[in-house]
C-alpha cells in the first residue's frame, strides 16, 4: 500500500488564533442571534453564557487531546485512539455533516448581506467555489486571507458596539429587548443554537498536522480564540437587544445593520454590510479547510471513500476532499433554509464534542492538563443542548447520522474477508 504524503507544518499561534476567531465571529454574530432571539427573547444572553460554559469545557477537551494527537482529523482521530473506531466515526461523521451545513449557512449569510434576493443563491455558490480555490493553493494562503478578513470585521464590529451602546439616539424597542420568553426550554434552545457560534475553535484542532509546535500552540490558540470571541459576542448581543428589542432581532435578516440605522448612524450601514459579508467569507474559508482535513483523516481509514485521501503533491492540501465539499455545499445552498442549516449544524457539532469530552476523560498522566470535571460537565451540556434543539433539527440530524452508520457497517461487511481467505 502506498503511503500518502503528509501535510506541512506552517501555522504559528497567531495564524491558528485567527483561523479559529474567523470561524466563530462570522458564524455567531451574523447568523445565530436571530433564531436564538426567537427562542428566548432577551434570555439569549443567558443562553450565550450557557453555550460559553459548554464551549469552554469542550475547548479544554479539544486542547488536551490535540496536544497528544497533533494530526489532522480532530475528534475523529481522538475518538479512534481513545474509544475505538465506531465512536471515532460518529465524531468524524457528525463533524462533516454539521460543518457542511455550516458552510452552506455562511455562504447564504454572505449573500444575504452582499446582494439583493434574486442573486443570493448564485452568489453564495460562487463564494463557495472561490474560497475552495483559495484553499486549494495552500494553507498559508488560507491563514493570510483569514487574518485580513478578521481584522476588517473587528473594526466593523467596533462601530456597531459604539453605536449600540453609547449613542443617545432612541432605540426602536429597547424596553422589549429586556424581556425573556420561552422559559428555560427557550433559553436552553437558544444556547444550543448559539453553540453554533462557538464551534470555530475546532478548526484549530482539525488542522493539527499543519501547526508548528502543536503541543504548545494548539491549547493556547483554542482558548485565546474562544475568550476573544466571547467578549465580542456579549458586547454585540447587548447592542442589538438594547437597540432593536428581541422581537425585531428575531425577525431581522440583517440585525447589525439595523442597529446602526436605528441609532442614527445610517452612513455606517454599508460598512456594516460589507463587514458582515467579509465575516461570513472568513468563516466559510476556515470551514472549508477544516471539513476538508477531517474528510482526509476519515478517508485515510476508509470511513469515507479512499479517493478523498489524496494530498496535492505541490500545494500539500487535501484537494479532492475540498473539491467534493465545494460541490456538495453548492447543492445544499440551492435547496436549504438558513435557520434550518444552523440547527442541523449544531446537532452534528454537539455530537462531535460529546465524543471529545468522553475521549478526553480517558487521558491520564502527563497528557492530563485539565480536571475531569470539565469533561463531565461538557458531556452533560452537549446532551442537554442537543435535546433542546428544534425538533426538525434533531430528526434531520439523527437521520443523516444513521445514514453514515449504515454506510460504514455495509463497507465493513463488504471489505471483510470471507471464510478461508
Amino acid at each position: 500500500m502506498s503511503v500518502q504524503p503528509g501535510l506541512a507544518r506552517r501555522l504559528g499561534t497567531g495564524d491558528a488564533v485567527m483561523i479559529g476567531l474567523g470561524s466563530m465571529v462570522g458564524a455567531g454574530i451574523f447568523a445565530a442571534f436571530a433564531p436564538a432571539a426567537a427562542a428566548a427573547g432577551a434570555g439569549l444572553l443567558i443562553g450565550l453564557a450557557i453555550a460559553a460554559v459548554v464551549a469552554y469545557c469542550n475547548a479544554t477537551s479539544s486542547a488536551q487531546l490535540a496536544a497528544q494527537y497533533p494530526t489532522s482529523g480532530g475528534t475523529y482521530v481522538y475518538g479512534r485512539e481513545r474509544l475505538g473506531q465506531w465512536p471515532g466515526f460518529v465524531a468524524g461523521w457528525g463533524f462533516v455533516i454539521g460543518k457542511t451545513a455550516s458552510c452552506a449557512a455562511m455562504a447564504m449569510t454572505f449573500a444575504a448581506y452582499a446582494v439583493p434576493g434574486p442573486w443570493q443563491k448564485p452568489v453564495a455558490v460562487a463564494a463557495v467555489l472561490a474560497l475552495a480555490a483559495i484553499n486549494y493553493f495552500g494553507v498559508t494562503r488560507t491563514a493570510a486571507a483569514t487574518r485580513v478578513i478578521v481584522s476588517f470585521v473587528l473594526v466593523v464590529l467596533a462601530v456597531v458596539i459604539v453605536a449600540g451602546l453609547t449613542s443617545g439616539a432612541p432605540a426602536l424597542d429597547g424596553a422589549e429587548g429586556l424581556r425573556i420568553q420561552g422559559g428555560w426550554y427557550g433559553v436552553l434552545q437558544s444556547a444550543g443554537l448559539l453553540f453554533f457560534a462557538f464551534a470555530g475553535y475546532a478548526r484549530i484542532a482539525t488542522m493539527g498536522e499543519e501547526v508548528k509546535d502543536p503541543q504548545r500552540t494548539i491549547p493556547r490558540a483554542i482558548l485565546t480564540a474562544l475568550g476573544l470571541a466571547l467578549v465580542i459576542y456579549v458586547l454585540i448581543a447587548a447592542s442589538v437587544l438594547m437597540t432593536l428589542g428581541a422581537s425585531s432581532v428575531a425577525s431581522s435578516a440583517t440585525p447589525l445593520a439595523d442597529v446602526v440605522t436605528a441609532r442614527g448612524w445610517a452612513g455606517a450601514e454599508p460598512l456594516v454590510r460589507i463587514g458582515a459579508a467579509a465575516a461570513a467569507l472568513g468563516a466559510l474559508l476556515a470551514l472549508v479547510a477544516g471539513v476538508g482535513r477531517t474528510s482526509l483523516a476519515m478517508a485515510r481509514h476508509q470511513d469515507l471513500p479512499r479517493w478523498l485521501a489524496a494530498v496535492h503533491p505541490r500545494h500539500q492540501v487535501p484537494h479532492r476532499a475540498e473539491i467534493t465539499l465545494a460541490l456538495v455545499v453548492s447543492g445544499i445552498i440551492l435547496v436549504a433554509d438558513l435557520r434550518d442549516a444552523i440547527g442541523f449544524s449544531s446537532f452534528g457539532v454537539l455530537v462531535y464534542y460529546l465524543i471529545a469530552n468522553i475521549a478526553a476523560a480517558t487521558q491520564e498522566g502527563p497528557h492530563r492538563r485539565y480536571t475531569k470535571a470539565w469533561q463531565g460537565l461538557g458531556a452533560i451540556g452537549c446532551v442537554v443542548l442537543v435535546a433542546t434543539l428544534p425538533p426538525t433539527s434533531i430528526f434531520a440530524g439523527a437521520a443523516v447520522l444513521a445514514v453514515g452508520l449504515v454506510y460504514r457497517l455495509i463497507r465493513l461487511r463488504v471489505s471483510s474477508p470471507g471464510p478461508g481467505q
